[in-house]
């Protein structure tokens, strides 16, 4: 690129002067470096998010404890129609001979928090 002597004065074959185009240039090198620190930032986030799928932060118990732990006892009669899991709480649909009900249980303690009898209107 030929330089010309006067920086206010237009390169030829462009319509930049000189410090239009050293303004460019530096842009365009910042840009890229924070470019290249944004994906190594994510990286690194993923590879640390990973890391710690595997943690659990509720118990140092391990599953196969915890579910030895659950238990739902059924009166006589009554059985399991359905199941829904959500936020940490499971919902149980049981039926039987004398009606239906859904249990509430907290999947933390394993204790029954709600009993909603069903009856029909």
């Amino acid at each position: 690129m030929a330089k010309s002597e006067n920086p206010s004065e237009v390169l030829p074959g462009t319509i930049f002067t000189l410090r239009q185009v050293q303004i460019m240039k530096v842009a365009v090198v910042v840009m890229g470096i924070i470019l290249v620190a944004g994906f190594a930032f994510v990286v690194s986030a993923l590879v640390y998010q990973s890391s710690k799928l595997g943690e659990s932060t509720s118990s140092n118990a391990p599953a196969s404890d915890k579910m030895q732990q659950l238990g739902l006892s059924l009166p006589a009669g009554m059985t399991i129609s359905h199941i829904a899991l959500g936020d940490n709480r499971l919902a149980v649909h049981l039926k039987g001979p004398d009606g239906q009900e859904i249990r509430i249980i907290d999947l933390g303690t394993g204790a029954v928090v709600n009993r909603i009898p069903l009856t029909r209107e």
